[in-house]
Parts: C-alpha cells; structure tokens; sequence
C-alpha cells in the first residue's frame, strides 16, 4: 500500500509539468499561427496596392490568410482570379433565377426591354464564367513551366487575354444598367456585376505582377544572346 501511494504521489508530482509543458506547445503554435497570419495579411496588403481597387482586394483575400500562406504572386494570383470566378458564378447563379421569375410572370408574353436586357447580362456574365475558368486553367500551366521559353509566354498571353476579357464583359453588363433611377432588383444586379468587373480589374492587376518577372527574364535571356 504505501508503495503504491508513493507511485501515485509521484505521478501526481508529474503531471502538472507535463500539463504546463502541452500548455507552452499550444501558446508557441497559437503564436506561430498569429505570426503567419500577419505575414499573410502584410503581403496581401502589399501587393493590393498595386490594384484599382486596394481596398475590395484587400478584403476579398483576407479570408485566405485565416486559414493558409500565401506562397508567392503566382499563388496569389490564383486564388484572386478563383475568388474572381467565385463572384461571377454566384451573379450567374442570381441573373439565371431573375430570369426565370420574368419568365414565369410574362407567360409567354413579349418580353420587355428589363427582360432582355438582364437576359443579355446573364449572358455576359456567362462568358466571364468560361473565360476565368479557362484562364485558371492556363495559369496551372504556367507554374508548371520550370523553363522560361516562348511556350511559356504564350501560356501568360493566354491567361491575360481570357481575364481581360472576361472584365470587359462584366463591365459590359454593368454598363446596360445606366443612371441611379431603378429598381431594388435591378439594383442589386448592377452591383453585383460592378463587383464581379472589380475583383476581375484586381486578379488581372496582380497577375500582371506575377507575369512581368517571367517577361523581364526572357528579356534578358534574348539581351543575352545579342553579339
């Protein structure tokens, strides 16, 4: 018996050292974690700088340093073109249910010029969908490339052409809403597709930064070979 207390008596001396020493585990990874964070966010805000619009940049990324690093301008140029296709999908989503209710209130009626005009902007919208699709599409073939070489440029040229146009459509189905007097709904459309062109005009602008290192080393690669 009084072994057995002298055991217990010494694991019990143990446990709170091994308590405080979980205890200081948690506060360094909670303090690593923070300090990850904070890089992230002063990155984020760095590079946002560089946008036409700072601020909406800012807060459309900022989700992502809650939860992960920000490997460089290649992966942060991805995750804006994908948190750009993320708001045209959802204004696609919201224009196709608009669309439908008109519809269904018309009856085979002869649509109005509110009707056509936000079927052409889902349409608008649609295109975006695609062309940020496709250009996410060849930006994952750009990081693959390891040799900076005509194939590569070519690669770049292609993700610049789909965002840039993918922009102008958004912006295009902006522009079919003109004037402040509206509707509450045709309101909301306007805005939404004003967002869409906004964090669109943001992925382009950090891509641009991701893509001039890569042209500026195949400019002097070429300088290079000048006798």
């Amino acid at each position: 018996m009084v072994i057995f207390l002298s055991i217990f008596s010494c694991f019990a001396r143990k446990e709170p050292s091994l308590a405080h020493h979980e205890s200081q585990n948690n506060q360094i990874q909670t303090e690593t974690q923070t300090q990850t964070r904070t890089k992230t966010m002063e990155y984020i805000e760095f590079s946002c700088q560089g946008t036409r619009y700072p601020d909406l940049c800012i807060r459309s990324l900022a989700s992502f340093a809650k939860y992960s690093t920000i490997n460089g301008p290649d992966h942060l140029a991805h995750i804006a073109l994908s948190v750009s296709l993320t708001k045209a999908l959802q204004t696609r989503g919201y224009l196709l249910k608009i669309v439908k209710e008109i519809e269904e209130i018309n009856n085979g009626s002869r649509p109005g010029y509110a009707y056509l005009t936000m079927q052409d902007c889902e349409k608008q919208i649609s295109d975006s969908v695609d062309q940020l699709s496709q250009a996410i599409k060849e930006l994952r073939r750009v990081n693959k490339g390891t040799i900076i070489d005509d194939k590569m440029l070519w690669h770049i040229s292609n993700v610049e052409t789909w965002v840039s146009t993918a922009l102008t459509d958004a912006s295009y189905c902006v522009q079919s809403f003109p004037g402040h007097r509206m509707s509450k709904r045709t309101a909301t459309i306007k805005v939404k597709a004003q967002n869409v062109a906004e964090v669109t005009s943001n992925g382009l602008a950090l891509f641009h930064r991701y893509a001039a290192k890569y042209r500026a080393a195949a400019a002097a690669r070429a300088a290079k070979k000048l006798p």
